[in-house]
């Protein structure tokens, strides 16, 4: 066998046994995020059945809160750092979807009785702010903290966010979805 033969066989060795050898490396030592996402994805489960009251005293069915993507921010009327944090973080990130902004739709569940305050229902102007009773309480697990939850245009819950929200992530999350969904 001479040196050109014997290249060749290199060559054609090389060639067959790289991409199994770096498929390998791939799938055993370098493995990518498992998680894409930033929230939480939860088991879908649809919003309770049970209709809730806006700050008038009205009833909202929940028909009413699907039909676009929603954050749903759970907290109550005295809204702390968090909350406001958890309100403020969710109309920019609603604003930044730019064109998609309109499949976006923001709710404050308020956790017990009491009013919020004006001037902070002023700052957010167009969200919805509806008043949760015993079954929507009991759905979110509402433990006194402010959460953040996603809902989608069917009204399942499908994503909870962490306490701690990051808004550049949340934005890639919610981007995400209005780009490969056609719903909302």
């Amino acid at each position: 066998m001479n040196k050109k033969s014997r290249r060749t066989l290199i060559a054609l060795i090389a060639v067959c046994v790289l991409p199994v050898a770096a498929s390998y490396f791939a799938f055993y030592v370098w493995k990518p995020d498992a998680r894409m996402n930033y929230g939480t994805l939860v088991s879908p489960a649809l919003l309770p059945e049970a209709p809730l009251m806006n700050l008038a005293g009205e009833p909202v069915a929940r028909e009413q809160l699907t039909g676009k993507w929603t954050y749903l921010v759970v907290a109550p009327s005295a809204c702390n750092d968090a909350c406001q944090e958890a309100l403020y973080l969710t109309r920019q990130i609603r604003t930044a979807q730019a064109k998609e902004m309109d499949r976006v739709h923001r709710i404050w569940l308020v956790t017990d009785s009491g009013m919020p305050d004006g001037k902070l229902l002023s700052a957010h102007e167009g969200m919805g702010v509806v008043v949760a009773n015993d079954a929507w309480r009991e759905r979110f697990a509402f433990d006194g903290l402010p959460r953040v939850w996603l809902v989608d245009p069917q009204g399942y819950v499908m994503m909870r966010y962490p306490d701690s929200l990051e808004a550049k992530r949340m934005i890639k999350d919610l981007g995400r979805l209005l780009k490969y969904s056609q719903q909302g």
